[in-house]
Order: structure tokens, then sequence, then C-alpha cells
């Protein structure tokens, strides 16, 4: 799993392009972490990553500690670590070290120019690239749906967007974003990225920004939907859903059924209106093509994916943490909650809540948690 986070001034909410110096500090005093704790796009954004987890807790281990090793980090540069999908207050956008992140500045300009946004990409084994791309289509019609329960970026340069996901809008700027099309093979795959990359459109193969892809790097189905989560209990829940969602697509192909075609104009819209609303409005049933309560699409995938959640032990679990997000709302609904009382406020609630851990008293709240989201259960 790799997470992205930003480095906030804890008065104004602004980025703070410090990531340099901290993954300079960290490579002497964090030898184990070499490897794990990467550059990103802007200057003031760092990511970590796990390594291969065979269970929901030993991901949140390591989860919870990278957020604590650069929460440290940036206290000690006048900073605080936030698990936002875009920083609040406003941006100015620096590029990170590196030749290919300086291609990426060049080729895109304006399009980078307040582009600070944080994901969350979750690998699942796949026995190959073919397979791989079998289980992608599969996956399609739940990308939305995934985008939704994460929602955590609501604003961008001191403004409420209106946006439940303003990194999403942000991202569907650039060409080859959104919902990966339906692919007949492997080959199909390859081809049409080729395209992409012919076309002078994207700096190399690597860069795709489809929300779900076969890794370059690693043997892997790799899910880029999600905002990154405010806390990594929630981070854990995105990993729970999507593993979830692979097996069943497993199942399916072992049993010869066909991934759906769903058109890719639904798809968009259905993206769209997780980006939009998150959990409290309407959603798209990609498959009807027609508006239905963001509710229904979460029970819609518990139903799916209920099989493979009973083989591992993880569906009271998952059921819950769905029910308290229903109840309780998205981080983006947080976040705005927090934002009454500033950017100041909102910045330091959002570093509570990237190092919270559920051992404490309660969940990172604020005590007028109702939303209008329809609690229902999943």
């Amino acid at each position: 799993m790799e997470e992205e986070f930003l480095l906030l001034d804890p008065k104004s909410g602004a980025p703070v392009p410090a990531a340099a110096t901290i993954l300079e500090q960290l490579r002497t005093t964090a030898p184990d972490w070499q490897g794990r704790l990467k550059p990103e796009l802007a200057a003031s954004q760092l990511e970590a990553t796990t390594g291969i987890c065979d269970t929901l807790s030993e991901l949140r281990g390591q989860l919870r500690s990278g957020r604590r090793l650069l929460a440290r980090a940036a206290r000690e540069h006048q900073g605080l670590l936030a698990a936002s999908g875009t920083p609040p207050g406003q941006t100015r956008f620096l590029p990170g070290d590196g030749a290919r992140f300086e291609r990426i500045t060049d080729l895109y300009r304006g399009v980078v120019a307040d582009y600070q946004t944080c994901g969350c990409h979750v690998h699942v084994g796949a026995a190959d690239r073919s397979t791989a791309v079998e289980i992608i289509n599969h996956l399609r019609p739940w990308l939305p749906t995934l985008l939704a329960i994460s929602a955590n970026s609501p604003f961008c340069n001191g403004a409420d967007t209106g946006y439940a996901s303003w990194r999403m809008v942000q991202q569907t700027r650039f060409p080859g974003a959104g919902v990966p099309p339906h692919f007949q093979s492997v080959q199909d795959y390859d081809a049409e990225l080729g395209k992409l990359v012919d076309c002078g459109c994207l700096v190399d193969s690597r860069m795709t920004f489809w929300l779900a892809r076969p890794s370059e790097l690693f043997q892997t189905v790799e899910v880029r939907a999600a905002d990154v989560p405010p806390t990594a209990g929630e981070a854990v829940l995105q990993a729970a859903l999507v593993r979830g969602l692979v097996r069943a697509a497993i199942t399916e192909i072992e049993r010869g059924r066909p991934a759906p075609v769903i058109s890719d104009q639904v798809a968009a819209a259905a993206l769209w209106a997780a980006a939009r609303y998150g959990l409290r409005g309407f959603a798209v049933d990609p498959w009807q093509a027609k508006r239905v309560p963001a509710a229904e699409m979460v029970r819609a995938l518990i139903r799916k994916i209920t099989p493979a959640l009973e083989d591992s032990n993880e569906l009271a679990w998952v059921r819950s943490n769905l029910r308290w997000l229903l109840q309780h709302g998205t981080g983006a609904d947080r976040q705005r909650r927090s934002a009454r009382h500033g950017l100041a406020a909102l910045t330091h609630y959002l570093a509570e809540q990237t190092c919270w851990e559920e051992s404490e008293a309660a969940r990172p709240v604020l005590s007028d948690a109702t939303t209008d989201v329809q609690r229902t259960s999943p």
C-alpha cells in the first residue's frame, strides 16, 4: 500500500516545501525505511509504502509506523503531516527533486500549477499481467464507490470547492484519467497505453492516470481510486474493500463469467458524482445508468464482497466501519466541520487524524458529528 501526504504550515494550512530535507534526514535516522519513503511530484509531498502484508492487522501496524515517523520529522521542520487529498490553504506549486518530475512539470504546465493531490494506492497480488487486466475489467464499476467512501479533499486555495474529492476533479484534467476503458486483453491494454505515450500525452508508461492498472513494478493490480484516508484505520478499510473486490473478481474469472461492460460515459458520470458528493448525496448506478442514494451503492459493494470478507473473517469489521462513515461522514465531511473554526484549526485537526489510533478513547470526530448522510446500514 502507498500513501501520499502533505506537509502543511500549522497556521495557514499552506504547503511547506520541505520534503527533500526531511527525506535526507530520514536516510540516516530511519535506515530501516530506506526505499519505503519517497518524494512526490510537489516539494511539499511525501510518500510512505508498506511491505507485503497478509493480514489487515499487519497492514495497520505498518501504516501507523510510517505515519508516525513522517509526522515526527515534519514537526522538527515546523510543519505538520496531513493525510488530506488536497491542501486546505493557499497553494503554490514547487516541483519535487528529480529529472522525471521536471519533465512532468514542463509537459503539463498550468495543469500542475496548483496540483498537490494525495492518494492511496492499494496493490493486490495477481497471477500475471493478463489476469490483472481481467480483474481490472471487473473492478471498473466499483471504482467510483471506492472514491466516495474515501473522499477527503473538499478544500483548495483556502476555499471550499463544493466537492467531496477535489483531488479527483484535478486529476481528471490529465489525459487518460479516470475509470479505465474495458480491455479485451493485456495486449489491448499495452496498446492503448502505448498510444497515449506515443501521442506525447504521458511522460512514460508508468504515468497513466487510470484508477486501476497492472503495476509497472510489481505483480499486482494497483487500485488508485481513493483520496488518502484521514486515519490509518480508514486506509485499512480501503485495503479490505479493494482486496475483497479483487478476490470476487478472481472467483468470477475462474467461473468463466465475463466482466460487465459499462458505458465509459456512465462510468465518468459515476466518478463525477462520487467526487461531488462522497457519501452525502446521490451516486450513479453504472449498470442501470441512473441516480441512486450513495448508501445503496455501498450496500451493493458489501453484497458483492461478502463471501471474500467472510473467508478472511473481516466482514463484521468492515460493516462496522462503513456504518460509522455513513453516520459521521467521510473525511471531507469532517474537514468541513473543522473548518468552521478556521484554517489553522482544520490543519491541526488533519494532523491529529493522520496519527490517530483506534486504541484511543474516541474516533476523531467533532462534537457536532451528525450529518445529512443517509443512515442506512451497509
